[in-house]
């Protein structure tokens, strides 16, 4: 295992193979692990971990709350994670957090084929780990067969239409994953309009602070480090619940400003724009057409 910056790069399947003292896989570019049959002494252990490649963590059976790279798994009926190639992560000081199985695979195995393509929109990848995939009874069945399936054909002669099989079978655990996912936003709504009240009161307060008149507008980037979240996480989930990704969610907000500044102040389009964060007048006009198909002096004469 390759160190550069305090970082353990891995950067082949085959690598990883030797990094945990398994035999050589059959494919070079996918493999399936076993946790349980991982020696517990070569478990890296609360170290920086960078991957080449993508690695699925499925835990079937584990119960309980542990603490993953910086945060945790909290599974009841076990569960699914993702990683993407070149993430940082910090490998687990608990060798229970081993348990289970992970699919590992690199780009190449994928990159002539449409999922190569398409991979990027399975956001989940780039979800962080404390916001892994729960799973129901039914659930980690489906995915447990197709776990077994794909080390099934792993372990199967290698021939010219393994890896169509092998794509094949992967994009069907991304898909069913993609359903699941949508599942949990709906299924914890209370937990989801917790999060989503916070948000209303952080762009409340980032509001009334003034926070714009130093920083501009709020981003994104700033809204899902301020709750705890990854970006595309926070974004998925509003948009499963409110039709809205994160940042169209800030700009009606902004634009709810903006109303009532317009209909209760005597302040002019420009002086209303510099409050909310804008740089220019003009974006804050463009996008206020954009959003209610009226100027924000059309909206203000409306009210005389």
């Amino acid at each position: 295992m390759q160190q550069q910056s305090n970082i353990n790069h891995i950067k082949s399947i085959s690598q990883l193979a030797r990094v945990l003292r398994l035999p050589a896989p059959p494919h070079p570019l996918i493999t399936l692990v076993d946790y349980n049959h991982v020696p517990i002494e070569t478990f890296p252990k609360g170290q920086k971990i960078s991957l080449d490649f993508y690695k699925i963590s499925f835990k079937p059976t584990f119960t309980g709350h542990i603490k993953y790279g910086q945060g945790y798994y909290d599974f009841e009926e076990g569960g699914l994670a993702f990683l993407k190639p070149k993430q940082i992560v910090f490998s687990p000081k608990e060798t229970e957090s081993y348990e289970g199985i992970a699919l590992y695979f690199h780009p190449d195995f994928i990159r002539t084929y449409p999922l190569g393509k398409t991979i990027n929109q399975y956001g989940f990848f780039s979800y962080d780990v404390s916001e892994a995939l729960f799973l129901s009874a039914k659930e980690k069945e489906i995915i447990a067969n197709l776990f077994a399936t794909i080390a099934n054909e792993l372990s199967s002669n290698i021939d010219h239409f393994s890896q169509d099989v092998l794509v094949s079978q992967l994009e069907l655990l991304l898909n069913y994953s993609n359903r699941f996912y949508n599942r949990q936003f709906i299924t914890r709504k209370a937990i989801n309009h917790d999060i989503i009240t916070s948000l209303d009161k952080l762009l409340d307060d980032y509001f009334e602070e003034e926070n714009t008149l130093k920083n501009g507008l709020p981003s994104v980037k700033y809204i899902s480090t301020e709750l705890k979240l990854s970006q595309r996480y926070l974004s998925d989930m509003l948009s499963s619940l409110t039709g809205l990704n994160t940042q169209q969610y800030i700009q009606n907000v902004i634009i709810e400003k903006a109303k009532e500044k317009l209909s209760t102040t005597n302040l002019s389009v420009s002086e209303i724009a510099y409050e909310l964060g804008f740089e220019h007048s003009q974006s804050f006009s463009k996008l206020f057409k954009t959003k209610t198909n009226v100027s924000p002096l059309e909206f203000r004469h409306s009210f005389n």
